[in-house]
């Protein structure tokens, strides 16, 4: 199913002061993307449903054109958080500048099987490249359709597992927010990094990301201990200090958030693990939890995040050409949109796409870069959980393989 194509809004071109973005109000959506399903979010304000094709250059584009699919949940569960990223899929076009380009939206209900069918129709309907859909699943019931008929993906998933192959995953993954901790960590002479999660495909991945780039960067063998959702956060804690043993540990990752991130910052320092010798590292979704902040033992604690100047830079547009703030899976969508862009010849149908596999693209959470493997590496700063306020930026953004990285 899809909505009825519509014609794209007038965007205001007005010079806009940047402003420091509110992490904490944006990155409670962040997990939604790949790993597990979340409760529906979106912006407060509404979207009028499509009438006419969005196309580049502000008006409908003479045949031929160029059709890019953006696949969303327009419907169902996540319904209320499609409107605001295909918002952003339509301003990364507009900033584009492009003619001969149009965008077709299509409903993927949220659902495996809704995707599977949006897929199927964008590219009976001509598409060159394919935007979305959301999550893991979604991802695996379009890719299959879109890699026999040549269509290169691009995913708003952070599930590491979907990329290759021609699908590219553009959501925050496990895998960027360890490399940029345990880079930020090197930097200030750590040699041993330790990660302490529940269970599941999240921790997984964490933990497979923080081996490779341990071993990449010549530290020592992490400390890796993963335990039951139910587990003691004491009796995990005391786990933790006895795989450590003497050896140092400069930095623990935590990876879980809520309740159970609080109560095992707490045991790791009643352990001995905490301020002053080890800090505390956590996923980028804790920027959205005060409660984390308040936590003692989570004070400072380093979480990784967007480049905040151009995360500004893009909610001060969105909010502008909207008139709401947009939510945090938004940037996704309009990084995704800007990389498909750029995959395709405006005006010509019919030349596969060809993504800029290696560029240095600029996006709505900063640089970042596709790789041949259908993985994403993203310029993310570091930012420390503050008591009472938004978590602030202490690191600079640090795109790898970049000079200085």
């Amino acid at each position: 199913m899809h909505p009825v194509p519509f014609r794209g809004p007038a965007l205001p071109r007005r010079s806009l002061a940047p402003r420091a973005p509110r992490l904490g109000a944006l990155a409670a959506l962040l997990a939604l993307v790949g790993l597990a399903a979340c409760a529906p979010q979106g912006p407060r304000g509404g979207y009028a449903r499509p009438s006419a094709p969005l196309v580049g250059g502000g008006a409908l584009a003479e045949a031929p054109v160029t059709r890019v699919a953006v696949l969303l949940p327009l419907s169902g569960p996540q319904g209320a958080l499609g409107p605001a990223m295909l918002n952003a899929a339509t301003l990364a076009l507009f900033d584009a500048n492009l003619r001969g380009v149009e965008l077709m939206p299509r409903d993927t209900t949220g659902s495996s099987g809704g995707a599977s069918e949006a897929v199927r129709s964008a590219i009976a309907d001509g598409a060159r490249v394919v935007v979305g859909p959301l999550t893991g699943p979604e991802t695996t019931a379009a890719a299959g359709q879109a890699r026999a008929a040549g269509v290169p993906v691009l995913a708003f998933t952070n599930d590491v597992e979907q990329g290759g192959n021609g699908v590219w995953v553009t959501g925050v993954t496990p895998s960027q927010q360890v490399r940029r901790l345990l880079a930020s960590a090197q930097a200030a002479g750590v040699r041993r990094i330790g990660l302490a999660g529940p269970e599941g495909a999240f921790t997984r991945q964490l933990a497979n990301a923080l081996r490779n780039a341990s071993r990449e960067a010549g530290m020592a063998a992490p400390v890796i201990v993963t335990y039951p959702a139910a587990a003691s956060r004491p009796q995990v804690a005391g786990q933790v200090v006895s795989q450590a043993g003497t050896e140092a540990v400069g930095l623990m990752i935590i990876g879980e958030s809520g309740a159970g991130a609080r109560e095992l910052a707490a045991a790791l320092a009643a352990a001995g693990i905490g301020a002053p010798a080890t800090r505390i590292g956590g996923p980028t979704l804790w920027a959205g939890d005060a409660a984390l902040a308040a936590e003692p033992a989570l004070a400072g604690a380093l979480v990784p995040g967007p480049d905040p100047a151009a995360r500004a830079s893009f909610e001060g547009r969105y909010q502008a050409a909207f008139g709401d703030r947009p939510p945090r899976l938004a940037a996704t969508a309009y990084d995704a949109t800007a990389a498909a862009l750029r995959s395709v010849r405006p005006g010509d149908p019919t030349t596969p796409a060809a993504p800029p596999v290696g560029e240095v693209l600029q996006g709505a959470d900063g640089a970042f870069r596709l790789l041949p493997n259908g993985q994403v590496q993203r310029a993310l700063a570091v930012y420390a959980l503050t008591p009472g306020a938004e978590p602030q930026p202490v690191e600079p953004p640090v795109l790898p393989g970049a000079a200085g990285s």
